[in-house]
């Protein structure tokens, strides 16, 4: 998601979107992240919290594939929408789930390290994004690489077994 933050705004100049509406689709999905999170709390009660993390990442590497396969103003939005509403959606649910999972005693130290480990991540994203784009002058290299790694990303979510370690279908 980092790389989004930085790369964003350039990668909608360069799709011939003028700054004013780059900045105003990025303030939108912004915008979409507290919807996201709030409905994902909601279809987690219902569905189940690693139910609801695979899909917004299903959802996020779908709008990668609609960002890369229509750079236009209407890909823009479109990948604005499903990232908007996939973004914050997997924080919370990767939160809630180490609760179920760990305890709320090791929730503090693991979402700690895995806070660290996210934000490490995010500067190789953003650093390694921007190399490649000076490299290949186009951002469709780094954005196939953040946007692949959703579906592993997904598939592992989609197998985690909750019912046997969550907390929540133990009392």
């Amino acid at each position: 998601t980092v790389i989004m933050s930085v790369h964003f705004v350039p990668y909608a100049i360069g799709q011939g979107v003028s700054p004013s509406v780059a900045a105003m689709i990025f303030g939108v999905m912004m915008g979409l992240n507290v919807v996201g999170g709030l409905v994902s709390g909601i279809l987690a009660d219902r569905f189940g919290r690693k139910n609801v993390l695979a899909s917004a990442y299903l959802i996020r590497g779908c709008g990668y594939i609609v960002l890369l396969l229509a750079p236009s103003t209407l890909g823009l939005w479109l990948f604005a929408a499903f990232a908007g509403f996939s973004w914050i959606a997997t924080v919370t649910m990767t939160n809630t789930l180490t609760a179920d999972v760990y305890g709320l005693r090791a929730l503090g130290t693991i979402s700690g390290i895995t806070f660290l480990c996210h934000q490490i991540g995010g500067l190789s994203g953003v650093l390694l994004g921007g190399y490649l784009y000076d490299l290949t002058g186009s951002y469709t290299l780094p954005f196939s690489l953040v946007g692949s790694m959703l579906f592993p990303a997904a598939l592992c979510a989609f197998t985690i077994n909750e019912r046997k370690y969550s907390t929540r279908y133990h009392t």
